[in-house]
């Protein structure tokens, strides 16, 4: 038996016959909201709460890193997979993931639960959210489940499970480099003190300016690189543990590859196009001149350039040679 899962068994027979009310509230999605989503999204509340009951238990049992907090299933076992702590072979406390079309795809897990005990082919367990509204015991086939994910495997020392938040900007000490060390192998003796010269004074203010704008520069760039470049999923509709019916459909000139090149990187857009400045550019000029359209003196160069354009053209049609 797994000795973490184990914890989680005792915590989950505690629960049997627990039934989620009328608009679907469970007391394991109202906690959930509460102290693991970082947004208290009372959409939790009424969820569906096979998983988030295990994140309930794994709380109340002191196992959070072992067992992780999670409200989608499909998450929960690649974290299990990401931690080397999944498997085929089922054994009293691990935690199963099932997928009802049976296809055996960890992106496709519809469901999860605690293994209780295995004789033979039947997998026996307690699981939340079952038939709808229950925590109860079931009895499953192997055909509908994808893995095990073992809590007793997880490396709680390296592996700890926190929320994802974005790290603090770090300070100026952290990036300017530490010199005290080669300060001291290098110390001379304090010369007698003097006044500098204007120039000096001011030269060294200005190297002060530009040294403390570097810094600044530096720790602004730093803090950059280190902002999450997007924010984490969540998960908003109802359906069925949190996985529509019908996998989205993309737009056509949108491919899988664009969008894990847009999660892995930041495109900075400019503000407007060559061809949107020059346009701009021409509405201004002319939206200065408009006044002039109906000015005497710009009605009198109109004239004097009609004028000018037609005797040129007369003179080259009298040109010998002119077709």
């Amino acid at each position: 038996m797994d000795p973490v899962g184990k914890k989680l068994l005792d915590i989950a027979k505690d629960q049997l016959g627990y039934t989620e009310k009328g608009d679907g509230y469970t007391k394991f999605g109202d906690w959930y909201a509460k102290n693991v989503d970082g947004d208290h999204n009372p959409y939790f509340k009424t969820a569906p709460w096979c998983d988030m009951f295990l994140a309930w238990a794994a709380d109340k049992a002191g196992v959070t890193e072992s067992a992780g907090q999670f409200a989608a299933t499909v998450d929960h076992a690649k974290w299990f997979k990401k931690q080397d702590a999944w498997g085929e072979k089922p054994e009293p406390g691990a935690i199963v993931f099932f997928d009802w079309s049976g296809s055996g795809d960890i992106d496709q897990i519809d469901h999860v639960g605690i293994v209780e005990r295995v004789e033979g082919d039947a997998v026996h367990t307690i699981e939340a959210n079952a038939d709808g509204y229950k925590l109860m015991r079931k009895e499953r086939s192997v055909d509908h489940i994808v893995g095990y994910g073992f809590p007793g495997k997880v490396k709680t020392a390296t592996t700890k499970y926190t929320p994802k938040h974005a790290a603090p900007a770090p300070s100026v000490e952290t990036l300017a480099p530490d010199t005290s060390a080669t300060a001291n192998l290098h110390k001379k003796e304090p010369a007698p003190e003097s006044p500098l010269p204007s120039q000096e004074v001011i030269l060294g203010g200005f190297l002060a300016v530009i040294l403390c704008g570097t810094v600044a520069l530096a720790a602004g760039k730093a803090a950059a690189a280190m902002a999450p470049t997007s924010p984490p999923v969540r998960v908003r509709k109802r359906g069925k543990h949190h996985r529509p019916a019908h996998p989205v459909q993309l737009p056509a000139e949108v491919t899988p590859a664009d969008l894990e090149a847009a999660e892995t990187a930041t495109t900075i857009m400019p503000a407007l196009s060559l061809a949107a400045a020059h346009e701009a550019e021409d509405r201004e000029f002319w939206g200065r001149i408009a006044h002039l359209k109906e000015d005497e003196e710009l009605a009198f160069w109109d004239s004097m350039h009609a004028e000018s354009t037609l005797s040129s053209r007369a003179e080259y049609a009298s040109t010998p040679g002119f077709r």
